[in-house]
């Protein structure tokens, strides 16, 4: 069919699946990042005009409309295909990041409720100390240069690294640039949009998974527009079409939930750096516990360090004590050693708050028959059911699969045979119910507290210490400032430990430290106490000591002569299939493809940690080489060579953080 003079070939990127972009007609040139509506098969798709030669043989359709938006900026095209080359993952399904279908589908006038920007960095500028105000002096021409720069910003919990940043921010708005501010968690971002707020006179624009489709279209909209002058968000947020992006912030930049764990798997911590250097703009990694990673690199000079070594405010750091389980257990049948329930008496004696942490959702992890041994399991995972009293349920952690708890014994059939085994914060709460009776406690949990309200409820009762008693998990250990709180208790300080993981004690440490420094952030001294049946483990020594230096130059000591990360490469690759031959046939051809070059190894495959996952059965390969070298290269000419049949599928994760 002859093509009209007047119409012109465009190559149009989809938020689907497909690594090439596909061929439309167009009535008019179209510049690259232009959005456009157009057919594909029985439906219209939202797509971006793409910067790759349209294919000028194919048949093809026309655009069917062009979109009243901003076009999306070179910079977030260029940063889509590093994103892609980098994890191996198809341009479409990292677009898809980018372009989420809720957010351009025809929608009435923009209300008037949606306010974006108003940031004054004028409006109430802190007092800083002088530790504090050198380092924000540094950030502050970081961001005037306007060029590209890494700054690791490492200060113990509570020495005001947020107020420090906070000031980088402000030079940003001055200079009439946009800021990104990354937080692990939904939750942590209640406190910060309040101290955000009071800084600056009006809220930044907030971006995560919990947003409704209108606030998340006019959000998109805002950021396109540069309307949005501040954007604090979760790892999604890296891929907002900022047109003018004049720092990247990531707070907590050691956490592991900065890394996507399925589809495109990507770290944002990482990837946030590329997305600064892109932009020609400054990043700055802030954490009280930061990564082997981020230490190396800061070594190497790559990243600038900057420390901030004692807490604002006077406040001192609090006192760590270990408590020897073996020594001092809990009465049967509970979980609170006399050490730490008289510790908690004593602060609620003295008018203060204490926490109890345990990493561990539910009421027992494990439901056991007491007369046959039968466990309760999941059957689309490797993984025993939770129980969660309340709600009279059994539930996997992994794929939501969820039963009421049974009457009798599926194997034995013993009536009202089962017993919980080991404890979790369900359980923990009830036994603070009975060991202090005249306590008011809250449990803070994901499970309990469903979505940011609910946190902000939260923080808001312990702030007008309507709260005696905080139990919670890993969703209290980090970025909360609750002035009243003087006492920590670590329930189970082993519980990050048990296994095989490369990193188990780096996020132990982590972890344990970011709850410990929960406790006296204000006038009274803090205290915590661990419960652990191994006090002598390097990872207790460490918190005791607080020297976590010394602790990272041990872990550098014991990964260095492997080369492993950071001193060399990993990848996994991750076979699954519903058929458990399939997916081990499949994972003996790519053992059989695998690379033999030097200062490479591949191990497996073995059975992945969750060998069976969401009705998925799983098999692990390990590809570990040598820093230098260029292992996408060679982990995409080894995925040629192997034969996969379509029922398979092989996960490629580059840097992998966890290995379940």
């Amino acid at each position: 069919m002859a093509r009209s003079s007047r119409t012109s070939r465009v190559s149009v990127l989809l938020p689907l699946p497909f690594d090439s972009a596909f061929t439309y007609e167009a009535d008019e040139p179209l510049a690259p990042g232009t959005l456009v509506r157009v057919p594909l098969g029985s439906r219209q798709v939202v797509g971006v005009v793409w910067d790759t030669k349209p294919d000028e043989a194919v048949r093809t359709r026309k655009v069917a409309e062009i979109l009243e938006f901003p076009k999306f900026p070179a910079v977030l095209m260029e940063f889509i295909e590093w994103v892609a080359g980098y994890t191996l993952a198809r341009r479409g399904e990292v677009l898809a990041l980018a372009l989420k279908e809720s957010l351009l589908r025809p929608a009435p006038a923009r209300a008037k409720k949606f306010i974006f920007g108003g940031a004054d960095p004028q409006f109430a500028p802190p007092a800083l100390s002088t530790a504090q105000e050198d380092i924000s002096a540094v950030l502050r021409a970081a961001v005037a240069a306007q060029k590209f720069s890494v700054t690791l910003l490492d200060g113990v919990t509570g020495s005001g690294k947020t107020e420090v940043y906070l000031e980088a921010v402000a030079e940003s708005l001055r200079a009439g640039r946009q800021a990104l501010v990354l937080l692990p968690e939904i939750a942590l971002s209640v406190q910060f949009l309040a101290r955000f707020t009071a800084r600056f006179g009006a809220a930044p624009a907030v971006w995560h998974s919990e947003l409704t489709p209108a606030i998340r279209r006019e959000t998109f909209r805002a950021v396109a527009e540069g309307r949005a002058d501040v954007v604090v968000g979760a790892r999604s947020a890296l891929f907002l079409p900022f047109p003018d992006l004049g720092l990247i912030v990531v707070d907590e930049e050691h956490e592991s939930a900065f890394k996507q764990e399925d589809g495109v798997m990507y770290h944002a911590r990482d990837m946030a750096v590329v997305r600064a250097r892109l932009s020609g703009a400054p990043c700055v990694l802030a954490s009280a516990t930061p990564s082997l990673e981020s230490v190396e690199n800061a070594a190497r000079g790559r990243y600038m360090r900057l420390e901030l070594p004692a807490r604002h405010g006077g406040a001192q750091l609090p006192a760590v004590q270990m408590v020897d389980l073996r020594a001092h257990p809990p009465e049967r049948g509970r979980f609170l050693s006399p050490v730490l329930v008289a510790g908690v008496q004593a602060a609620l004696a003295r008018g203060e708050q204490a926490m109890l942490f345990l990493n561990r959702r539910g009421y027992a992890p494990l439901t056991l028959c007491r007369h046959c041994g039968h466990r309760m399991a999941c059957p689309n995972c490797t993984a025993w059911l939770v129980e969660h009293r309340h709600a009279s349920r059994l539930v996997c952690h992994h794929c939501d699969y969820g039963v009421a708890m049974p009457v009798s014994c599926p194997a034995c059939e013993a009536a009202h045979s089962f017993v919980p085994i080991g404890p979790g914060v369900e359980r923990i709460a009830e036994e603070v119910a009975v060991t202090f009776p005249e306590a008011r406690a809250l449990v803070m949990a994901s499970d309990v507290i469903a979505g940011p309200q609910q946190a902000a409820a939260a923080a808001a009762a312990i702030a007008a210490r309507e709260v005696d008693i905080i139990i919670g998990t890993q969703m209290v250990a980090k970025g909360w400032h609750f002035p009243h709180l003087t006492l920590v208790g670590v329930v189970d300080a082993d519980l990050g430990l048990a296994g095989g993981d490369l990193r188990a004690a780096e996020r132990t440490v982590q972890m344990l430290h970011q709850v410990a420094g929960r406790a006296g952030r204000a006038e009274a001294p803090g205290h915590v106490l661990l419960q652990s049946f191994a006090p002598e483990h390097p990872v207790m020594a460490a918190l005791v000591s607080g020297d976590l230096a010394e602790f990272l130059a041990q872990e550098a000591a014991q990964r260095r002569p492997g080369h492993w990360p950071p001193y060399g490469r990993l990848a996994a690759l991750i076979v699954s299939a519903a058929d458990e031959k399939l997916a081990d046939a499949a994972a003996r051809a790519l053992a059989r493809a695998a690379p033999r070059l030097p200062g490479v190894e591949v191990l497996g495959p073995a059975p992945a940690p969750f060998a069976l996952l969401r009705g998925r059965f799983r098999k692990r390969l390990l590809l570990k080489a040598a820093r230098h070298v260029p292992v996408q290269e060679i982990l995409r000419d080894w995925l040629a060579r192997a034969a996969i049949p379509k029922t398979v599928r092989v996960d490629v994760d580059v840097d992998p953080v966890s290995f379940m």
